[in-house]
């Protein structure tokens, strides 16, 4: 890893090298903070979790011929390198930081309230199309995933696509830090994390200190259609924004980048005609929901700056693939199923009864509770079970202590529209929906399942695996 060597590690972190009486100008192959990942030559950054203290694993490393380790403590019995700091924590950013600059590679940071990770997927298969690239894996997108992501990236790495993901100010200030985006993507701006951020204008601002570090010829994408976005270009005074205008994005032909022609397959994908400044193309959108175009868009934008032909992007708009729990279509001999556990917003729950109403079976949407909504949490949960009255679902299955706000208002507008055809369940658990599951559900129906990750809605994915047990 260029310079990462126990000497330059030591001065990245503010920390002290002790027990190194061989060569210090030797790099490090690899950085984790996993004891398990240690592989011989890495460095492991000992620092204390909520359920497990790296410091009791540091004997253990050495054993395995691990470079050295960074720890808060001096350690017993250990013979080899430790570099002392005070924040193992704030040290792993500090290494990621020093590494970042040492590396000749285009960074694309990827922030908005929903779609990061879809958006982070079309565009990291886009780039793959001329490029070797590194992406974030997993929920890697915070104050420590985002610098073991950076972390990762090798010699042959050619553009890395990260997600940035916060919940408070500051924190993306210090994620920008890290990552030092060349391009920065931002995909819209809706209610959530309102606990700290309080309103769309916080969420905005939170969300553009991802300009604070932009590199000096950097660029930005954003979503032309969205109304608070649009308010980017009235940020005077950034130096990011001193000269640059943002490229927007959308389904409005006044972006630069936007898409007509859209032809809506269901679940089973999109196609769009793709206008750019320098030329049209028609893409396979693979991935179901229209949500999914501006994703596509976003890759355009992306690809575009990067010097991919439309050809290459068409390419790898097309290659795109799904991610469990992230509106993962599963056909089943029984029935279809939308799992779409990972995470829940109001906006994200929104767009997933969007696609639920794509379906051509009987639909049955099975919601539980959105977490981080601050004060608006019971209006914001009553919005969607109104919504998804008005989208038509026929079964509307509300889980979870918060989802009564959801039950309780789609019922008031059921009432409201006559709809005394669907059907309307509300159970206070997933213990008590999976036992009354047979009753509701029918062969050939298509199923969402979404909540906030902490509702553990991949239990009723896996119970639908065995969806013979549960047919009316």
């Amino acid at each position: 890893m260029k310079n990462l060597t126990l000497h330059k590690i030591a001065e990245a972190c503010g920390g002290k090298l002790f027990g190194c009486d061989g060569e210090t100008d030797k790099e490090v192959s690899g950085v984790v903070l996993d004891s398990r990942l240690v592989e011989e030559n890495f460095l492991f950054v000992a620092a204390k979790g909520e359920r497990v203290d790296g410091h009791d694993f540091i004997s253990q490393v050495m054993d395995n011929k691990a470079a050295g380790v960074v720890c808060e403590r001096v350690p017993k019995a250990v013979d080899g390198p430790y570099i002392l700091v005070k924040d193992s924590f704030q040290a792993l950013k500090d290494i990621a930081e020093f590494y970042r600059k040492q590396l000749d590679i285009k960074v694309v940071g990827i922030t908005g309230s929903v779609g990061k990770t879809s958006t982070k997927e079309f565009i990291a298969s886009v780039l793959a199309e001329k490029y070797q690239v590194l992406k974030t894996e997993g929920n890697y997108n915070n104050e420590i995933g985002l610098p073991l992501t950076v972390l990762k990236i090798r010699k042959h790495h050619q553009a890395a696509v990260l997600e940035m993901g916060i919940s408070d100010f500051g924190e993306m200030h210090r994620l920008s830090k890290i990552a030092r985006p060349d391009i920065c993507v931002l995909t819209n701006i809706g209610e959530c994390h309102l606990e700290n951020l309080k309103s769309k204008e916080g969420i905005l601002q939170a969300k553009t200190e991802i300009f604070d570090f932009m590199q000096e010829d950097g660029a930005i994408c954003a979503n032309g259609d969205d109304d608070m976005l649009r308010r980017i270009e009235e940020m005077n005074g950034h130096r990011a924004l001193e000269g640059r205008k943002p490229i927007y994005f959308g389904l409005n032909e006044s972006n630069p980048v936007y898409a007509d022609e859209i032809e809506n397959k269901g679940l089973f994908g999109s196609s769009a005609k793709i206008h750019m400044e320098n030329g049209e193309f028609t893409a396979e959108i693979p991935l179901p929901g229209g949500h999914m175009v501006y994703n596509a868009l976003a890759a355009a934008c992306v690809g575009s700056l990067l010097g991919l032909s439309g050809a290459q992007i068409r390419e790898g708009i097309a290659k795109v693939k799904p991610l469990g729990g992230r509106s993962n279509i599963i056909r089943l001999p029984e029935r279809v199923v939308i799992d779409d556990c990972y995470n829940a917003n109001p906006v994200s729950m929104c767009a997933a009864l969007d696609l639920l109403e794509a379906a051509l079976t009987r639909r049955v949407a099975v919601m539980g509770d959105m977490f981080e909504l601050g004060d608006n949490k019971e209006r914001m949960h009553a919005k969607v079970g109104a919504y998804a009255v008005e989208k038509g679902i026929e079964v509307i299955v509300c889980i979870g202590e918060l989802s009564i706000n959801m039950y309780d208002s789609a019922g008031e507008a059921m009432q409201e529209a006559g709809r005394e055809n669907t059907e309307l369940y509300y159970f206070p658990g997933k213990k008590e929906f999976l036992e009354k599951m047979s009753g509701i559900l029918r062969k050939g129906d298509t199923v969402l399942v979404k909540a906030s990750h902490g509702m553990a809605f991949e239990e009723i994915v896996k119970a639908l695996y065995t969806s013979s047990l549960f047919l009316k």
